[in-house]
Order: C-alpha cells, then sequence, then structure tokens
C-alpha cells in the first residue's frame, strides 16, 4: 500500500482511518497513528528520538538498541505495521463485525481498579508456579495463534522466541515441532485445535502431538463457524466472505473429550468458556483446566469480555481446576488483575504476534520478557511479594463500590 500512496487522497485516507479507530479510545489513536504511516509510506507520524542514543533500558543486555527502542507493547505494534503488509497488519488487529467486544476486551482493564497493599516487604518478588505438571518462571503464556499468516515460518520462529523467554508456547499446529527438538530450540508446547468431526481423526490428532512432545492438548469450543471479521472480508484476506456460512467443526460437544481422553494421557484444556455453566460443564466432563476466552473478540462480536465473564467462572469450578484467561491483555498490570479475580495463568495473542512481524523470533521474546518484567513491577507495587498473595480482595470490577 505504501507504494501507491501517491496515488491516495490524504485527507480521504486520514478521514477514513479516523472513523475506524476512533472509537476504540487511547488504544485505537495508537493504531490510527501506526495505520497512518503505514498509508503515507511507512513513515513514522510519532514524535522520533535521536538516532544512536542510549536504549530507554538495559534489559536485557543482549537485545540490539533497535529491539529495545519500543518500551512497551503498543510500541511495538507500531514497528509491526510499518513491517507487514496492510491487509495482514489488519488480520492481526481486527475482530468480528463492529469490534465490540474486542474493544470491550480492552476496556475491562481501565475501568477495574486495584486495592493495592502498602508496608509489605517485597524486595523480592516470586512470579513462578506450577500449572499442570509445568513449572513456569511466569504465569504468562503465548495463546495458540496462527502466526505462518504473518511472517514466512512465522509458528516456528515464534516457538523460537518463546523458548529464549522461557515461556510456554501455544500453536495450532505443529509438524515442524520435531525440527527444533531436533535443534534444541523447541519451547515447552501445547497444541489446540477447533476440533475434529469423527473420533477416529480426533484421536489420530491428539496421539500425533502427543508424540511430537505436546504438554498439554486444547480444543477451541467458540469458532465453530467462520465469523464476519469485516477488516479481513474489506481487503479480500483469504478465507473470508461476508455472511456466508462456513462451517469449522460445527459437531464438536463435551463426547469430544471422552474421544481425545482415549488416546492421550496429558491434560486437556477447554478454551473459550465464558459463563458458569460451561465451566461447570468442563469439569463434569473431564476437562482439566479452562481458558475463559472469547476469541480475542475474533468470533462472535458481542460477547462478554473475558476479565468480566471471569468471576464467574472461577466461581463455578470451585478449584478444582486451573482456570486460565486470555483477551486484551497489554500490560502486566492487566495480568495481576486478572490474577486477583481468580486466573491461574494467562495467555496472550496480538503482542506476540506483533513482536514477529516488528522484530522476527527475538521480537516474541522481547514482548514476554516486557510482560513478564512489568507484572513482576505491578506485583511490587501492589504489595504482592507472590503469587500467593494476589487475591480477589486486590481489585475491584466496575460495578462494585
Amino acid at each position: 500500500m505504501a507504494n501507491n500512496a501517491q496515488h491516495l487522497d490524504p485527507g480521504k485516507v486520514t478521514l477514513d482511518l479516523l472513523r475506524r479507530y476512533e472509537r476504540h479510545g487511547k488504544t485505537g489513536r495508537r493504531q490510527f497513528l501506526a495505520a497512518l504511516g503505514l498509508a503515507t509510506g511507512g513513515a513514522h507520524v510519532l514524535a522520533q528520538q535521536p538516532v544512536g542514543r542510549t536504549p530507554r533500558t538495559q534489559f536485557p543486555t543482549q537485545h540490539s538498541a533497535k529491539v529495545m527502542e519500543p518500551v512497551n507493547i503498543h510500541e511495538i505494534a507500531e514497528v509491526a505495521g510499518r513491517n507487514i503488509p496492510w491487509g495482514t497488519f489488519e488480520y492481526i488487529n481486527g475482530g468480528a463485525e463492529d469490534e465490540y467486544t474486542l474493544l470491550g476486551n480492552l476496556e475491562a482493564y481501565t475501568r477495574t481498579w486495584l486495592r493495592r497493599r502498602v508496608m509489605v516487604d517485597v524486595s523480592k518478588v516470586d512470579t513462578s508456579l506450577q500449572l499442570m505438571g509445568q513449572k513456569l518462571a511466569y504465569p504468562i503464556m503465548l495463546d495458540p495463534t496462527t502466526k505462518n499468516r504473518i511472517v514466512p515460518e512465522g509458528d516456528k520462529l515464534a516457538a523460537i522466541g518463546a523458548r529464549a523467554a522461557n515461556a510456554i508456547y501455544g500453536v495450532t499446529a505443529a509438524p515442524w515441532m520435531g525440527d527444533l527438538n531436533k535443534s534444541g530450540q523447541a519451547p515447552i508446547w501445547w497444541c489446540s485445535s477447533l476440533g475434529q468431526p469423527t473420533r477416529e481423526l480426533a484421536q489420530d490428532w491428539a496421539r500425533r502431538n502427543t508424540d511430537l512432545g505436546s504438554t498439554w492438548l486444547g480444543v477451541a469450543v467458540d469458532h465453530t463457524v467462520t465469523p464476519n471479521r469485516d477488516r479481513n472480508i474489506r481487503n479480500g484476506y483469504p478465507g473470508y466472505e461476508a455472511g456466508v456460512l462456513m462451517p469449522g467443526v460445527p459437531n464438536v460437544t463435551w463426547e469430544y473429550l471422552n474421544w481425545v481422553r482415549g488416546a492421550t494421557k496429558v491434560p486437556i484444556i477447554v478454551k473459550g468458556v465464558l459463563n458458569a455453566e460451561d465451566a461447570a460443564a468442563a469439569v463434569k466432563y473431564g476437562a482439566d483446566a479452562i481458558i475463559v476466552s472469547n476469541h480475542g473478540g475474533r468470533a462472535y462480536d458481542g460477547a462478554i469480555p473475558s476479565l468480566m465473564a471471569l468471576p464467574e467462572c472461577v466461581d463455578a469450578v470451585a478449584g478444582k481446576i486451573p482456570v486460565l484467561l486470555d483477551g486484551g491483555i497489554r500490560r502486566g498490570g492487566d495480568v495481576l488483575k486478572a490474577l486477583a479475580l481468580g486466573a491461574k495463568a494467562v495467555l496472550v495473542g496480538r503482542p506476540p504476534a506483533w513482536g514477529l512481524a516488528a522484530f522476527g523470533a527475538v521480537g516474541v521474546q522481547r514482548v514476554m520478557e516486557m510482560l513478564a518484567a512489568e507484572f513482576t513491577v505491578a506485583m511490587a507495587l501492589a504489595g504482592a511479594p507472590n503469587l500467593a498473595a494476589i487475591n480477589r480482595s486486590m481489585v475491584r470490577l466496575p460495578w462494585e463500590q
């Protein structure tokens, strides 16, 4: 698109982008600026710092000044917007239809407040935890999202970055994971899918990924048909059409857990739970964990924001299985709010995708390190020296006094 900038009406481009992003508030303003820069030839429209200056942080020292230049996830997204085609950038950023759920995921964190404690010794902050047989250095993992659509071999590059960041990696398909195992570059990883239509296919999928080394297996249950994603449709992105019923795996029921359980012994995760009834059903039918998720606002537009759905799901499982969460996390402080509301850990989708588009494998590493570092600072400022100190009393939801 940048090569055709001279043929565009600058005023019309600016107005169209402003209309598209203005409803997303602060995040929308950042996206607007990144998109405007891309549309006008890739120029960075934000104020620039002098070239060659000292990076704003020295953590970690092995990264280049270029990688260290962005100081938060939003700025990494801006770099990503200048590096990849417009349609691909929209594919990462976009949600379903009018994107109310996408926006709701973000707003949920801005409207939820922490009651921090003071006079607590936080000279040491421990972010580690045990989760379904694995020890995590911090409670932030990579969501299973397809990254090959972003850059060539994106899934493999993201896996390498995840390993460097000591983060658990989620993937939707992993036939190449054996190569990383052989080269010693494979992270701890798990595989999720939209399900398979028959028992035989489900068990073949489970055995194949178990044999490759998947730590857990998951099924995303909120994407039974291809949703209306206006941005993708408008940009002619492959696989999307307006108002066309295109089934994914519409016959997935709770029986699917029995299908998979018959072929593997690894823990099974149900991703896409948003209410107490389904959370309780997941326990009843033998899920080892659930992920409270609305697919990042990319499935049904109008679904409740993940953070708002979290408390009732936590109450419904009553501690019998771990409750995880994704959707809208852009800061370490967001992670703290999710854990205070009962999540055992969180997953992020768009941030590592932006990191990949911005800097490749090291960008994924940097995103995860950045979130982990911010989370550590947030814990210390909130008076929580370890994860056990994070609890429901620390947070107030919008409707609570």
